[in-house]
C-alpha cells in the first residue's frame, strides 16, 4: 500500500496578540510542544497605546498541518486574529538583511558591483570590509547572500518577513 505524502508549503501567518510579557514565549511554545518549525519570526507592537503587537510567523508544512497551526494559534488567550496572509490573497513580504564582507582588490570591486545590482546600501566601509543593508523578498536576499559567499562573506544578520495584504484590506 503507497500512502501520499502531502506537499509542504511555505505559509505566511500574521497574528494580532496582546502585547504582555509571555505571549510570545505561549505562542513558540505551541510549536514546539507540537513540532512545527518556525522558518521566521518577527515581533513588533503596532497600537498607540501599546497594547497589541504583530507577530510575523513564517512556517511550512502540508495544508492540513497548516489549517491545525492556524487553529492552535486561534484558541491562544492572548491571539486576537490571526491571517494566513499566503491564502488571503495578494500580500507583500519584506526582510531586512546586514551583509559583512571581506575582501581585498577584484573580491572587493566584485562585492560592490552585485550590492549595485541588487540595490544594497553600504552602510559601513573599512579598508578590508564592507557591511552592506538589503531590503527585499526572502529570495532577492537569499539570492545576495549566496553570490556574496563567492566574494568573502563574513557574516549575516537577518530581520526575519514582515507582512501585509496589499489594498485597503486590514491583515
Amino acid at each position: 500500500m503507497h500512502i501520499k505524502q502531502e506537499q509542504s508549503e511555505r505559509h505566511v501567518l500574521t497574528l494580532m496578540v496582546d502585547n504582555e510579557a509571555g505571549t510570545l514565549a505561549r505562542i513558540a511554545g505551541m510549536f514546539t510542544s507540537r513540532g512545527y518549525n518556525i522558518d521566521s519570526l518577527t515581533v513588533a507592537d503596532i497600537s498607540e497605546d501599546h497594547g497589541v503587537s504583530r507577530i510575523t510567523i513564517v512556517t511550512n508544512g502540508p495544508p492540513p498541518v497548516i489549517d491545525q497551526i492556524i487553529a492552535q494559534c486561534e484558541r491562544l488567550v492572548p491571539v486576537h486574529k490571526v491571517t494566513d496572509l499566503t491564502e488571503a490573497g495578494p500580500h507583500v513580504e519584506r526582510e531586512l538583511a546586514l551583509v559583512k564582507v571581506a575582501g581585498k582588490g577584484d573580491h572587493r570591486i566584485e562585492a560592490m558591483r552585485l550590492a549595485d545590482i541588487y540595490r544594497a546600501r553600504v552602510i559601513d566601509a573599512t579598508t578590508g570590509s564592507f557591511i552592506f543593508e538589503i531590503t527585499g523578498s526572502p529570495e532577492k536576499i537569499d539570492t545576495f547572500v549566496s553570490l556574496m559567499r563567492e566574494v568573502g562573506l563574513v557574516e549575516v544578520a537577518r530581520t526575519g518577513v514582515a507582512g501585509l495584504m496589499r489594498g485597503s484590506a486590514l491583515s
